[in-house]
């Protein structure tokens, strides 16, 4: 079986994973992609020179949203605080004996 060259993620996913390495815990997070726009010649020979466009990713981030949607998830859900405090109390204590 051939070696797999792309692996491919949803918004969803990639929201997902930047919350979970950011340790956010609540609130509608979505993924933020800022483009830059270049200009510049291009073409094989002098003859054929065209104006073109180059949209660069500036940067991804995470941005807060209203209302969950196909890029956006609720942190809440999808990284939950964990309950070490309320382990850790009883785990302290000790049996009557």
């Amino acid at each position: 079986m051939a070696e797999p060259t792309q692996i491919v993620f949803s918004h969803k996913e990639v929201t997902t994973a930047l919350i979970k390495q950011q340790g956010i815990h609540e609130g509608i997070w979505g993924i933020h992609v800022k483009f830059g726009l270049r200009a510049t010649n291009v073409g094989t020979t002098d003859a054929d020179i065209l104006p073109a466009a180059v949209v660069p990713i500036i940067e991804i981030g995470l941005q807060k949203f209203d209302t969950e949607n196909n890029l956006s998830v609720d942190a809440a859900k999808v990284n939950p605080k964990p309950a070490l405090a309320k382990q850790s109390r009883k785990s302290k204590a000790t049996p009557l004996t």
